[in-house]
């Protein structure tokens, strides 16, 4: 075999031999057949590594919340809104009503269409259960809570978004622990 540099590192005599050794003695560590002069270290240094505990947090709910801003003012009728808003999404999602958050902002300077007129623009957000169906449930329930105050259906966005465990903080940490 050549180096690098062109000098002669064995003759092909050798060469082959080494080779030859060098394959059978890979072959018979990679089989166990072969036991070197000292021990093995035991399986367990080779082990995976316990996992720590999870965080029971990984395992709840999450948050399904929505902001809510209207131009109209709900008086006195805007926590019975808000509280059916949460009922509707605890239901709709399949999650406990104490983990839903709802702010409605009312009574906001708005405009749709270039026009200043009844509208509502919002956001809900949820660790899973964003989807075509379940969105469509909601959409639909916000519309009919909303028409009694001047609010057509077709005046009203809400964007959904499906957030990563990661990226949602509750009680001074994420869910994902």
């Amino acid at each position: 075999f050549m180096s690098t540099t062109g000098d002669l590192l064995m003759t092909p005599p050798y060469s082959s031999s080494l080779l030859f050794i060098g394959v059978t003695a890979c072959s018979l560590i990679a089989s166990s057949a072969w036991s070197p002069a000292v021990s093995r270290p035991s399986s367990a240094l080779y082990s995976t590594p316990p996992k720590p505990a999870r965080d029971p947090i990984c395992d709840a709910p999450g948050d399904p919340s929505m902001v809510l801003n209207l131009s109209v003012s709900l008086g006195d009728q805007k926590v019975p809104v808000m509280k059916a808003i949460s009922s509707v999404m605890s239901s709709t999602l399949g999650k406990p009503e104490s983990y839903v958050a709802v702010y409605v902002n009312d009574g906001q300077s708005m405009i749709w269409g270039g026009e200043e007129t009844a509208c509502a623009v919002g956001c809900m957000y949820s660790l899973e259960g964003i989807n075509q169906e379940n969105n469509g449930k909601i959409q639909k329930a916000v519309s009919e809570l909303l028409k009694p105050h001047g609010v057509e259906d077709d005046r009203i966005y809400i964007n959904y978004f499906d957030i990563a465990r990661e990226n949602c903080g509750w009680s001074s940490r994420t869910f994902a622990g």
